[in-house]
């Protein structure tokens, strides 16, 4: 009886061990896959627009871009007359329309007056579309002529990896947002700010490292070793730079930390994304409970808590999925107002271009079956634009 219990024990497996030999493995791999799709040397670029989808940013018709381009303010065309547009190029659009004018109608930087928007995206469950939502509508936004900040507060780093940084390779110790909001020796925030290949759009990538911060902060709180509350970090180095910045995204980490915490502190609205399936629903009123009672303790403490607007954004939305209608028809009964007019729908279109780390504005038309593309597309586009209402009303602007 004796031996066969130490027989049993023998043959029980380690989980530590089965766990951090499994993570190496994974890791070496992924690696050595991100190699051949995507090599180390490898610089992501911004794919050439269309004259409708130019037109579209700017903010004109496109038979008025034709006009403007045709006088000398365009790309040349191509050999078969087609004149295809870099974010450069549209960029420069906007400076020739704005020319003279104080009003800023095409370049929409903040004017003296308007605050810096500063958007969380945030969900405590997996697989809502949070990165995908923030990414997109932080290169949407860039693309539309703001100049973007976005953040990768995900340890998991999935944002930093669409924008062409990968967390294993290109992020280094202090690298990340940890490196400005630690307690001992911070970095100015303007060191850990990143270009990207979009212009308008900068980053400050994410890694494991930024766990650092839910460690360190309950031993900073105890011994009192800090003057900056945890909560109002990330708002006090961003002030370090709002004037180089129109808008703030956020890719919160999926888990109340103090990460969330303080991120929600620093902004001045919320996205809260959700997958119209009941499990994911039921989750998410534990998570918004939580989130509230948390939320009242740093407010409490002296922290902000009251925002310009909150949404709920239902993602990976199948309009034809019968239960899924009708649990959206179920938040907007309870929800109202806060939830947006539009849903972001799952398309294989979104799913397929992250698979090469791409988002749909970089990814070509003609790699995806037309209608596919096209319904994912305006489905952005629809909830892009509903959020940059809500911005452009926060400023004052019609």
């Amino acid at each position: 009886m004796l031996q066969q219990r130490i027989q049993s024990l023998e043959e029980q497996e380690h989980l530590p061990s089965l766990l951090s030999a499994d993570a190496q493995e994974l890791a070496h791999q992924l690696q050595e896959h991100q190699k051949k799709i995507f090599s180390p040397s490898a610089q992501k670029t911004m794919r050439l627009f269309s004259p409708a989808e130019a037109a579209a940013f700017i903010g004109i018709g496109e038979g008025y871009l034709r006009q403007i381009a045709s006088e000398g303010h365009g790309p040349q065309p191509l050999s078969n007359g087609r004149r295809m547009y870099a974010m450069e190029d549209i960029d420069r659009i906007r400076r020739v329309l704005d020319e003279g004018s104080k009003t800023g109608k095409y370049i929409p930087h903040r004017r003296p007056g308007e605050k810096l928007q500063v958007i969380s995206v945030m969900n405590f469950k997996g697989g809502s579309g949070k990165t995908t939502t923030s990414a997109h509508l932080a290169q949407y936004l860039a693309l539309r002529g703001y100049r973007v900040l976005a953040i990768d507060l995900d340890p998991q780093a999935s944002l930093s990896a669409l924008f062409g940084h990968q967390p294993e390779l290109d992020v280094g110790e202090g690298e990340t947002l940890y490196g400005a909001i630690r307690y001992e020796a911070p970095r100015p925030i303007a060191e850990v700010v990143r270009s990207t290949y979009t212009a308008n759009l900068h980053l400050i990538p994410g890694n494991l490292e930024l766990m650092e911060f839910e460690h360190e902060t309950p031993k900073a709180m105890i011994a009192g070793s800090t003057e900056t509350m945890f909560f109002a970090r990330i708002g006090e180095v961003l002030s370090e730079i709002e004037s180089f910045y129109d808008i703030v995204v956020i890719d919160c980490p999926p888990q109340l930390g103090f990460l969330t915490m303080s991120a929600l502190c620093a902004a001045t609205s919320v996205l809260i994304t959700v997958h119209p399936q009941m499990l994911d629903v039921m989750s998410m009123s534990q998570f918004l409970s939580m989130t509230s009672e948390l939320m009242a303790v740093v407010e409490n403490a002296g922290g902000r808590t009251s925002y310009d607007w909150m949404r709920y954004l239902v993602t990976r939305f199948e309009p034809n999925d019968g239960p899924q209608s009708q649990m959206t028809g179920f938040m907007r009964a309870i929800f109202g107002n806060r939830m947006l007019q539009n849903a972001m729908v799952k398309s294989t279109a979104i799913s397929d271009a992250g698979v090469t780390k791409q988002t749909l504005y970089e990814v070509e038309r003609s790699q995806f079956i037309r209608g596919t593309y096209d319904r994912a597309m305006d489905s952005l586009s629809l909830v892009n634009a509903e959020i940059e209402e809500m911005i452009r009303r926060v400023w004052g602007r019609k």
